[in-house]
Parts: C-alpha cells; structure tokens; sequence
C-alpha cells in the first residue's frame, strides 16, 4: 500500500484521471461458438459459461478447444484482451470478466464481448470486479430471467486511470493478496468438508436406534465441548423408546398455489428458498396477498416443510420465526405433535441416511420424483423420550452451527476472508479524482 501512494504522489499527485471503459478501449462481441463445438485439443477457446464457472481473474490457457478450421471463421481475444459473460441468471454474475494473458489469440464464444484497451489487463479485470463498477453497472442491465448486458452499455462506464505504473503495482499487490487468500480459504474449506463429513457421521448415529435400545461408537475427536456432551449421552446406553410413522405423529397439508409478486402480506416459501443445508434462503423473496386464499396456509414456528418432487424431493426447512409467510404448493407442511416429537428432532432425522434410505425406496420415479403425504406418512422414525430428544437436538444443532452457520463457525470463518479480500481490493482501486 505504501508503494502505490509513492507512486501517486509522484506521478499523480493532484489525483488520478477518470475515463469511460469506451474512451481507454473497445467492446467486440463474440460469435457463433456453442458447447457442442468445444473439443479437448485444438485452438484455445472460451465459452462465456466458462467465466461464469471455471475461470478466475485471469488464464493464461484455456481448459477447451475448437478446431483451427472452426476458430478461422469467429471472433478472438488477443494476449491482453478481456473476455467478459454478458448474460447471468442474476445481476451479480452479469459482465464477469478475466484478463486473458496467453501467449496466442483465442476463440470467443456469443454471450460475450472481448474488450480490447489500452490499460493493464489484470488491473482492469479487478476493476470488474470492483463496488465502484457493479455499483455503475446495475442501471444498465436489461431482462427479466436472463439479465444481459451491451457493449454500449459497458462503453459508458467509469474507470479510473492511474499511471501504469501504479496500475502494475496493484495488480502485483493484488495477486500476491489473492494468492494468500485463496490458499487460506483452501485450509478453511477443507478443514469445513472433515467437519461435515463428521457432522453427518456423528447425526447418523445419535438417531440410530434398535427397536429397543441404541449404542453409539465414536472413533474421532471433534470439538471438546461438543464431544463431553455426546460422551455423556453415549454412557445412557440403554434407550427406551417407541418406533411411529410419520402419520401417527404429525398433520400433513399441501401447499398453496398462487401468482407471486415482489411485494406482499405473506413471504411465500417455495423449493427453491430451501438451501441444500435444509435453511431458509433470506434471498430472492416473493410474496402473496391473503385475498388470494394465502391466509389458510400460514406457517407457524415449529412447522418443518419439506419438498416433494423433482430433484430436491425430501428437502426440509424447520420455520423458527415468526415473520409471516405461507408455504407453496409443491411443499407438504409437516406440523408435529410437540408432545411426542420436537421439531428440530424431527427435522435432524429428516437430514440423516435413516430417513433417505426409507425415502429412496418410497419415492415415486416415474418422470419426476414425487414425494407426496401418502408416501411419507409410512417414514418410520424412531422416538425416544422428550428429554432424549431435546439432548440430541442441543449436540446436532451445534454441529449444524459450527458447519453450516453462516454468522458463526467455519462458513462465519470464511465469509469474513472473502468480506476482507473484497474490502482490500476495493481500497487499492479508489482514487481521488484529478480536477479538471
């Protein structure tokens, strides 16, 4: 950091100019390259997916190729160039950009623009990834499910333009950062799959259970407050308890079928607000109105609802607050009864290979997987005392938090990291502005 305001102070010390991405370069569309041209050897090339998925800040090779005589007929990116996805699901991942820096041209799909200029190409492929450019350019997307973007758009967009030399400077700064945090978030990530992996074994045998008593053999070590509880649970070897299906311990109902807008009485809880952890997605929220019959399908805290078709069937979100909502007519709200079952004891059986082992075998396959009440009121789960259960909810829903939790444990760990990384980044690319 000291370095680069060196370098401003000596060759900007009145500040740093500001030029339109159109004034410093030019945007060239890509053309006529579909998946099914990619090959695995041949002339480079990159299809506008693969920024989305495969590529990072820059490449200095290609993971595909198309054949010479192909590539002689579309457009290519030049050593230097950038290659940017101009078409996302969502507006985030709009105009994703890296910095082609290999030693020949390469071919360039449709769904993206290769941008030619006069800056250094790592520093304008950071400055992508900039606040200051999604900030610039979100007035500029156009679409509704697929969100796009111009070149003529993107022309318009403001850059700051520092000497090359500080230019260079950052991007040295940067990679060495990147370099460091990438690593760093390799050892979080990996240390985040043992832990799961050991959550998922640890869940699997706290609920297994023989039809009239339930050992537990554990062989790792985990957290020490974690693991003195599950030891103590563990010398209460013997467990009294009873086998019920689903139906002889909660209601069922299907949910409500409604047009959903941006604004509403009721949040409306589809599939695809259920996180692959079994948590309730705060993004992408739609909402319904109570004149639309919404209020017959409200959800209270405790009701634990469950996907049941396509290929998330048996997905399960536990409700815990008291915000307004109904549940969408491909759920089945499961509301237990709170005498016998706990809902996150529920809920934790619903997560375990116990469940998906009767689920699998139960569930409809013709054309989608369907999952409907008839079939999940035969579920058998075991069901021990209250107490026993509320113990095995305190040990799983520590594990859940350490693993899962994004304002806590490991995933707390590694947002932090990138929420650092991100904040690094976009101090290094704001600059006074020079007076005119």
């Amino acid at each position: 950091m000291s370095r680069i305001d060196e370098l401003i102070r000596e060759h900007c010390p009145n500040g740093v100019e500001f030029k339109t991405l159109g004034d410093v370069g030019e945007f060239i569309r890509g053309n006529g390259m579909l998946k099914s041209d990619l090959r695995s050897e041949g002339f480079p090339a990159i299809h506008y997916g693969q920024v989305h998925t495969t590529y990072g800040t820059s490449a200095e090779t290609t993971v595909s190729y198309v054949t010479p005589a192909f590539a002689s007929k579309i457009r290519k990116a030049k050593p230097g160039d950038l290659v940017i996805a101009t078409t996302s699901e969502d507006d985030d991942a709009v105009a994703k950009a890296l910095a082609w820096v290999g030693t020949t041209d390469v071919a360039v799909s449709g769904d993206a623009y290769i941008y030619r200029h006069t800056l250094e190409p790592k520093y304008v492929a950071y400055f992508f990834q900039s606040d200051q450019f999604q900030a610039q350019k979100k007035s500029r997307i156009t679409g509704a499910k697929v969100k796009r973007i111009s070149g003529e758009s993107m022309a318009k967009i403001r850059v700051p333009v520092p000497p090359m030399e500080v230019q260079q400077e950052i991007v040295r700064v940067l990679d060495t950062f990147s370099r460091l945090e990438a690593e760093l978030e390799a050892e979080l990530e990996a240390e985040l799959e043992a832990r799961r992996l050991q959550y998922t074994f640890y869940r699997d045998q706290l609920l297994t259970f023989a039809e009239q008593e339930m050992a537990i053999i554990i062989n790792q070590s985990i957290n020490q407050s974690i693991n003195q509880s599950i030891n103590q649970s563990i010398n209460q070897s013997i467990r009294r308890i009873r086998w019920a299906k689903v139906s002889e311990i909660a209601m069922l109902n299907y949910g409500f079928t409604a047009k959903a807008a941006d604004e509403g009485e009721y949040r409306l809880i589809r599939i695809t607000d259920i996180t692959e952890n079994g948590k309730l997605s705060p993004d992408g929220a739609k909402f319904v109105d109570s004149t639309d019959g919404a209020g017959d399908y409200v959800v209270e805290p405790g009701d634990v609802l469950m996907a049941r078709t396509g290929a998330t069937f048996g997905k399960t979100v536990l409700i815990q607050d008291e915000e307004p909502a109904v549940y969408a007519s491909f759920l089945i709200r499961i509301r237990v009864n709170k005498e016998e079952v706990l809902p996150g004891y529920y809920w934790h059986f619903a997560q375990s290979s116990q469940y998906w082992r009767q689920a699998n075998n139960l569930v409809s396959r013709g054309g989608q997987p369907q999952f409907n009440a008839n079939v999940l009121n035969d579920v058998r789960l075991p069901v021990p005392p209250i107490e026993e259960q509320r113990n095995i909810v305190t040990l799983l829903d520590k594990f859940d938090a350490l693993v899962n939790d994004l304002s806590t444990g490991l995933p707390a760990e590694l947002n932090a990291r990138r929420q650092q990384y991100e904040y690094f980044r976009d101090k290094l690319l704001t600059f006074e502005e020079a007076t005119a």
